[in-house]
């Protein structure tokens, strides 16, 4: 059981949900990362994603696109990214996931990119453009090292495309919340209920929604359906705004609604 799975186990023997929120590693720099990771921690973060920059993230709105163009002009690559992991993780032991396009892990080795991940201390990995049926050799890399593969399900999801992405998951399943890119603007309703059930009558993994949760508001809607809540674009764009007031304001807020 690595620290994603353990997270999940005890936030579920306490009956809370978990709070997952998404920073771009390097941006405004890889030395703030390391302070703003602190900072989630400190305000009630579960686990955190860390977004490696890449040019062309296709599942990523302006915001993370423009946070990805800020981090690659300090030259921010992938191999940075688990070398920043290491140092934080001579800081804290919270749940640390890298989420990436494969183009980078593809150039780095999928043997090597995940024992250089696990040296590092990363946790979990997710990557929007390698679906399950084209990740065979980097799932059994994974399983090798104990790091949680997660992949996407989405409204559009058949039940074969559940299951099949049910089995090659652990950790937790994305499950992104409209066919769209992050940042687009939310929409709860019965259909987002109904699909969340149906991925639960075929797996009892957990399930955490992303894409589009802004507010306090709609992380406490998202948080009555799921086992987790995704915040990426929102808090990139607090982060960019610079005030570490605001941020840990908007964090304390989003924790207490997904309690």
């Amino acid at each position: 059981m690595n620290r994603i799975e353990k997270r999940f186990k005890e936030l579920k023997a306490e009956n809370k949900k978990a709070f997952i929120p998404y920073v771009m590693a390097g941006d405004p720099s890889p030395k703030e990362t390391k302070k703003i990771v602190l900072v989630l921690e400190e305000c009630g973060a579960d686990i955190v994603e860390l977004g490696v920059p890449f040019t062309d993230p296709l599942a990523d709105g302006p915001t993370i696109q423009r946070a990805a163009e800020r981090a690659i002009k300090k030259r921010v690559t992938l191999k940075r990214v688990i070398s920043l992991v290491r140092d934080l993780r001579r800081r804290t032991e919270i749940p640390l996931i890298l989420m990436t396009y494969y183009n980078p892990v593809f150039k780095y080795g999928d043997e090597r990119f995940i024992g250089d991940a696990k040296e590092a201390g990363v946790d979990g990995v997710i990557i929007p453009d390698l679906p399950p049926d084209e990740a065979g050799e980097f799932i059994k890399f994974a399983r090798k090292k104990d790091i949680a593969t997660i992949f996407l399900l989405a409204p559009t999801s058949t039940d074969e495309r559940i299951k099949k992405v049910a089995v090659s998951s652990r950790g937790f399943i994305y499950y992104v919340s409209m066919t769209g890119i992050t940042g687009s603007r939310l929409l709860i309703d019965n259909s987002t209920g109904r699909s969340i059930r149906n991925i639960r009558r075929i797996t009892d993994k957990p399930i955490a929604v992303g894409f589009g949760v802004s507010n306090p508001d709609e992380a406490k809607a998202v948080a009555k359906i799921s086992e987790g809540v995704i915040v990426g674009s929102a808090i990139v764009k607090k982060v960019k705004g610079g005030s570490g007031k605001k941020l840990r304001e908007f964090l304390l807020k989003l924790r207490t609604a997904i309690k």
